[in-house]
């Protein structure tokens, strides 16, 4: 079966009139931008924000352990369940970003590394991808190295007790919890 588009990609483009950065800081810039819809409607003032990229990791040990950890989170006032992730550099490569946060974050390294999922955090505001990578055979290798703001106990899971953790609704991170279900999904088959 096809599906025939009513318009194209281009047709639907919204057009920017003009831009206006509002907070430019290194962790978040919000931009308010003047926008034109297909129609010719004007959008006064659509705001957006720009972030850096991500990346998490769902890192699992030679043997079979699941690599997670527990921080506080400000925004929501919780101590949550993660995988290990972090913020891409600024000309750092996304899987080299996601070894480095492993290492840094866990002291573990090595393993074999493949790419397992992108997302967006919302695309009608955000600018910036979730790079998720999956780790297998990884090994304790070093030390943990913090950067300032991070205070975080690491952990080895089962299997089952991630699968428990999500089940329980226990990971509030929607970029940590979809490629964690995807993983339940893909082994079940």
């Amino acid at each position: 079966m096809s599906i025939k588009l009513k318009r194209s990609d281009e047709e639907m483009r919204w057009k920017t009139i003009s831009s206006e950065y509002v907070v430019k800081e290194p962790w978040m810039t919000v931009r308010k931008d003047k926008m034109m819809l297909p129609d010719g409607r004007i959008k006064d003032d659509y705001w957006s924000l720009e972030y850096p990229d991500w990346i998490n990791v769902i890192a699992i040990t030679k043997d079979g352990k699941y690599l997670f950890e527990r921080q506080y989170r400000h925004g929501l006032d919780v101590v949550e369940w993660e995988i290990p992730a972090g913020v891409i550099e600024k000309r750092e490569e996304p899987m080299a970003a996601a070894k480095r946060e492993l290492m840094e974050e866990t002291g573990f390294g090595g393993g074999e590394w493949e790419p397992f999922m992108n997302l967006c955090p919302n695309p009608g505001t955000n600018n910036n991808i979730a790079h998720t990578f999956l780790a297998r055979g990884v090994e304790h290798a070093g030390a943990q190295h913090f950067d300032a703001n991070e205070d975080l106990d690491v952990y080895l899971l089962t299997a089952e007790e991630v699968r428990g953790i999500l089940e329980r609704g226990e990971i509030m991170q929607a970029l940590m919890a979809a490629p964690l279900w995807k993983l339940v999904a893909t082994l079940r088959r």
